[in-house]
């Protein structure tokens, strides 16, 4: 186990580095979630006036989901590294050396993990300096992040197993292009469930980027619902373990076809 674990991080200090080198790439990637917060907040901010949002502001509505937005972006394109990796030759070189096969492909989710857990970070600083209050404190903040981070390993890890699945750069841009909106707007992300159309709302409660807005929102409350936080959150931690095999499962697969 130690040395699995060892193997892993190795693996994932090897991804921290490119990422450190291209400091740019975490600017990109903070540009949606400006627009969303500053243009977007503003935009429908006497929404709020409808009823249904637990607060008076909307943007302390809206700073949740788009941290959670944010973790699924960026966690969706992970299979375009891995593809990157086949393509290059990459990964068939490390599959001649003994590091484990679980550490090449958890590497990929635990950098996108840390990586998503900085993101959220600093749009959680953004919304405060925008005005947001987090009544739930540090501690609702850690939820939201942690919710965020279990939603990017989810969809990290499937987005790994489809890049070895299809090898091809168009198939995994459509099906991401096809799934983002959907699972966006079939969510609390914008609109409070109370003022969803039922099912839309019936919907939304089988949709894992809702369950980890319902539990990053409930836990930075003034008065927590822990049954939604540990439900919500254990059913993202399954959801996790299911993708996480499914990812490796695929990997050895791949492996036996080269």
């Amino acid at each position: 186990m130690s040395e699995a674990l060892t193997q892993t991080w190795f693996m994932t200090q090897r991804q921290l580095t490119a990422f450190v080198r291209q400091p740019a790439y975490l600017l990109i990637t903070l540009i949606q979630p400006v627009v969303w917060l500053f243009l977007f907040g503003n935009l429908f901010k006497k929404v709020v006036e409808l009823g249904g949002f637990g607060t008076t502001s909307y943007l302390d509505y809206l700073v949740p989901g788009v941290v959670v937005m944010s973790a699924l972006s960026s966690s969706m394109w992970a299979g375009m590294g891995t593809l990157e990796e086949i393509e290059r030759g990459t990964l068939n070189r490390f599959l001649t050396t003994p590091v484990s096969r679980g550490a090449l492909m958890n590497a990929n989710i635990v950098h996108n993990g840390i990586s998503t857990a900085l993101q959220s970070v600093i749009i959680v600083l953004l919304g405060m300096l925008g005005g947001a209050g987090y009544p739930g404190g540090v501690g609702g903040v850690a939820i939201l992040i942690v919710a965020a981070v279990l939603l990017g390993a989810v969809f990290g890890a499937f987005s790994n197993a489809l890049g070895m699945l299809v090898r091809q750069r168009e198939s995994i841009i459509g099906i991401n292009t096809f799934l983002l909106l959907p699972l966006t707007f079939l969510s609390s992300a914008f609109m409070a469930p109370a003022q969803m159309p039922s099912w839309m709302r019936h919907l939304a409660d089988f949709n894992p980027l809702n369950w980890a807005m319902v539990a990053g929102r409930s836990a930075m409350s003034a008065e927590p619902d822990w049954g939604q936080v540990l439900g919500r959150g254990g059913a993202l931690l399954a959801l996790t373990v299911l993708a996480v095999w499914l990812s490796t499962r695929t990997f050895r697969a791949y492996q036996k076809s080269v």
